[in-house]
């Protein structure tokens, strides 16, 4: 690590320690090149960020921040989240920072929305060269932070009609990253008129995403 990537790091984790007594929790909406709709579902965070405030007493702040993978101002968002429908190319230098950030103690959520598997199956593979998916098991402990899933992760969506799967890169331990796929979460945070989801869908949806907030903020 330079100099630079070492302060950064250091500020990351003061920050996490402070932060239940100086700052609300943030959550950032990362945005990547590559011509793919980072921005889609742009309801989601905000009605999920309302969730988790409201039935899990979180102190979240309110407005979620579009961080890109490049800045160092992703280290002011202990999680971050990543959705999309097409294309995601990190340059060198966001792949240098997003490694050194996850490393540092963030944590990266990507929710595929129809269309982005293989291209950030692809990115991620250069943040960690030596690191593959794997599926987290149903007994995993983010299918029962808050709310339990005992089958894993809802079906909010149908697309290919395959069962939704939760995959994770873990790192001495750690999950620094976890990848929902097949299953279309963010769409379920949406407000109601945006795909007209039943109360039951979205209700499964946000619960399920409130389970990855807390078990991000309570490790």
């Amino acid at each position: 690590m330079n100099r630079l990537t070492i302060v950064l790091a250091f500020s990351f984790l003061f920050i996490c320690g402070l932060q239940a007594q100086e700052s609300s929790l943030k959550i950032g909406l990362l945005k990547y090149n590559g011509g793919g709709d980072w921005y889609a579902n742009p309801t989601s965070l905000p009605n999920l960020i309302k969730f988790c405030n409201k039935n899990l007493e979180m102190n979240i702040a309110p407005d979620n921040a579009t961080v890109e993978v490049g800045s160092p101002e992703i280290y002011n968002y202990p999680f971050v989240h990543m959705t999309g429908h097409g294309n995601v190319v990190f340059s060198n230098q966001d792949v240098m920072n997003l490694r050194n950030y996850l490393l540092a103690g963030g944590f990266l959520h990507i929710d595929d929305n129809y269309g982005l598997d293989k291209y950030a199956r692809r990115e991620m593979k250069k943040v960690f060269p030596d690191l593959d998916f794997v599926e987290l098991p149903f007994s995993h402990p983010i299918y029962s932070e808050k709310y339990n899933f005992p089958k894993g992760l809802p079906k909010i969506h149908e697309h290919d009609k395959k069962p939704p799967q939760g995959f994770g890169l873990i790192y001495d331990g750690r999950l620094v990253c976890f990848y929902t796929y097949e299953c279309d979460l963010g769409d379920g945070w949406e407000d109601p008129a945006v795909h007209n989801d039943s109360e039951e869908t979205r209700t499964k949806a946000l619960k399920m995403g409130a389970n990855i907030v807390s078990y991000v903020f309570d490790e």
